[in-house]
Formats: structure tokens, sequence, C-alpha cells
């Protein structure tokens, strides 16, 4: 790993990235054996490297944009999420559970900001009622017993901006600053010895001879090349462990791996949700108050970040499905937010907010659903696969971590060290 360590501290530290060393290589691509190579610096790349480097494995991390935890790591509504939305025995709703247990133990130890505010689901109408009963049975199973339903008066008496007819809180949902989990994360994995290299981006790899061989190059030599062109790798890597993380650009980094029966490697799906934020200075609720669920989403909720700033969203806006590999890997999705959007986001949210006013909701930001189901399919669950399904030794890929990704990541990262190791 000599060279990439070379490569990745001629920035600073550890964080750099691809830069002049490889380019002065003449003949032929060099190429560098690894441990274990994580793809992806977002909140599971970080914390899967933490675990990894906590196990004793010499782990390297690689990311193609200048920092950590830049697509939807830092795009999202920063809740931490009890459990109740997901499958019984499915793996979104054992590593959610499991994941909060240790989010919340590992943020009061590192003093990571966070705050248990709880979570009121409300009906607003008759025929959503019946809905709260099978989202409280669907908990338990999940192992998740601290639910309350009440009465509309009873929820109003805690929130009285809120109009529903029932609720169901759940006093374990909570925030977390997420930038600052992901620095701490990052300072763990560091401290361990882990090298991170930035504007490093993974384009393709195949299982060659001597195993598998991850081709790699400087984000900025993929940013000069036309669409379609063929990209040459500046260095090969030799990992005896690969963890695909790359997020947006997991299944498009997976279609480019040679070797890897295609079969294993689902279709892709991208949803962006906007967020508007509530301009008024103060909040009008102290819990978050989410509808429920919608087809691609959870519904246009309410949530309150540390500095008490109230946001509403995400809505679900399906894109194509056909984005250029080379443009997830360099993250080159639209995040804008329509102003015009907000139209549909005030009939929505006054059902459960009947004061708010025209004219108070500002454009906030958007991000990007990583999924593998589209619009009227039955939500996937995480796809996490080894050897034991594709038959390739050292390969772990990550698909479709969503929402309760942020939740989940340290039991994401268990789960790996503790299978797959």
């Amino acid at each position: 790993m000599l060279l990439l360590r070379r490569l990745a501290g001629a920035s600073h530290g550890h964080r750099g990235g691809l830069a002049v060393a490889a380019r002065g290589l003449a003949s032929g691509v060099p190429r560098e054996t690894a441990d274990a190579v994580v793809v992806g610096a977002g909140v599971v790349g970080l914390a899967v490297a933490r675990a990894l480097a906590m196990a004793g494995r010499e782990a390297v991390v690689v990311e193609a944009a200048p920092s950590f935890g830049t697509g939807t790591s830092s795009r999202n509504s920063e809740v931490i999420h009890a459990g109740i939305y997901y499958p019984p025995r499915s793996l979104k709703a054992s590593l959610c559970v499991r994941g909060k247990e240790m989010l919340y133990k590992y943020c009061a130890e590192r003093g990571v900001a966070h705050k248990q505010l709880g979570k009121l689901i409300v009906a607003t109408g008759a025929a959503e009622t019946g809905k709260l009963d099978m989202l409280l049975r669907n908990a338990k199973e999940n192992g998740v017993n601290d639910l309350q339903l009440m009465e509309g008066s009873q929820a109003m008496e805690m929130e009285p901006e809120l109009r529903c007819l029932k609720a169901l809180l759940s006093p374990s949902t909570g925030i977390v600053d997420s930038h600052s989990f992901m620095l701490s994360l990052l300072a763990d994995a560091e401290n361990l010895g882990t090298t991170i290299s930035y504007n490093t981006a993974v384009i393709g790899g195949h299982v060659g001879y001597e195993g598998l061989e991850l081709h790699i190059c400087e984000s900025k030599e993929l940013q000069d090349h036309p669409v379609g062109s063929h990209v040459t790798p500046q260095l090969v890597l030799l990992p005896k462990l690969l963890i695909n993380s790359a997020g947006l650009s997991a299944v498009p980094l997976a279609k480019r791996f040679h070797g890897l029966d295609q079969a294993f490697v689902p279709n892709p799906h991208y949803a962006r949700g906007c967020y508007f934020t509530l301009s008024q200075t103060k909040s009008p609720f102290s819990h978050l108050i989410y509808p429920l669920p919608e087809d691609g989403g959870i519904g246009v909720h309410v949530t309150i970040d540390l500095n008490g700033l109230v946001r509403f969203g995400p809505d679900v806006e399906w894109l194509d499905g056909g984005e250029e590999p080379v443009s997830c890997f360099l993250n080159r999705f639209d995040y804008s937010v329509n102003p015009t959007r907000c139209s549909v986001f005030y009939p929505v949210v006054r059902k459960y907010f009947p004061n708010l006013k025209d004219g108070s909701l500002e454009p906030g930001y958007s991000g990007i659903r990583p999924k593998l189901s589209g619009p009227g399919q039955t939500p996937s669950d995480f796809v996490i696969q080894g050897q034991d399904i594709h038959g390739i030794p050292g390969l772990v890929n990550l698909f479709g971590i969503e929402s309760p990704g942020l939740t989940s990541s340290l039991a994401i990262a268990e789960h790996i060290v503790s299978r797959y190791l």
C-alpha cells in the first residue's frame, strides 16, 4: 500500500487524492496489494472502515469526492429511527433496531450531538386509523415495544398545533448531527491506522488470476472524459477484502465488475426527495411529526434539527434511473429544489398542521435515495451480499442502503465484520 499512501498523503495527512505520483509511472499501470478496501466514505463506509480497523484489518477508504459524506449521508432527515415500518425479520428491521441502540450509546460516549425527541405518527382521517394498529403490531414483531397508541385529543394536548384523530408515539425516535457522527467515525478509523484517499474514483474491476482487482483513477481524470468514452485506470489495487459501500453508485460499480455474475446485481432506482424549511423562527412542535407512509417513502414529515430549525419533507420524485455510470461515480445528480414544489407541500402538511401559513415554506435541500424498487413496487430490503451469495471470495456488495441507513450504520458494520471476516 506504499503507493496509495504516498498518493493519499500528497494533500494533507492521509487525506488527499490520487495525484502526481501515479501519473509519473510511465510503463504500464502500477499495481498495489491491499488488505481491506472500502469504496465510499459515507456514514456506512466510515462505520465499516472503523469496524475493520478495530478488528485488526489494515483498511483503506477510497472516495471520489473531496470530502466524506457528501452524498446521501448528508442529505437526509438526520433521524434516529426506531424500527417501526420495516418487515419483520428483514435486514432493515433488525439492523435498524440494533443500530439505534448502538448509535445512542456511541453518541453518548463520544459527545456527538443528538436528542431523543420522540415521534408522533398521525392518522388524520378515519380510513387511516386502522393503519396505526398495523404499524403497532409490526413494530412489536421487530422488537420495538415502547410505542403508545393514543387518541387524537391526547396527541393534541402534547402538541397543540397538531390535528389528528389518533396517533402512535415512538419515544425512542431521535435526531443526530450526522456530520459530527461521521467526523467521529473518521477520527476513530484514522487513529487505528485507516488510510482515506479522497478525489479517488473506483471505475470498475474484475476477478483476475491474483484475485480481486480494483481499477482506480483520479476523480479529475473522470471529469475531463466525454460521456461513454473509455477511462484507463491509473492504479490497480489488489485487495484481500473489498466492501462496495458506494451508495448511489454501488450498483453501477458492480455492473462494471467483470467476473461478477450480473444476475446478482439488481437494477437501481433513484428517488429524489426535497425539503422545505419553515421560515418562522420558533418551532410549532416539540416532537417529530410523521403522517402514514406513502409510495416510495414514509411521508412528508416534520423534522427538527439540533438548532431548532423545522423542515418538512422529503417528498418522492422518481428519476428515470438511466444515469450514466461515470456521472454516478462523480455524484452528478441534480440536487436542485424547485421552489414551485411547495405547492404540493402545503395541502399535505396542512392535513396535520392546519395553521401553516401561506408563504412560510422556503426551499431547503434535496437528497437522492438509492432504491432497489420502483414506483408502486413493494419496498426492497437492504442487500448485503458476500461470497455465500455471488461466489467471489473477498467481495461484499452493499445495495439499496437508503433509510434507515444512518441509524443502521454501526449495526451494518458489525454485521459485515461478524459474517465476512
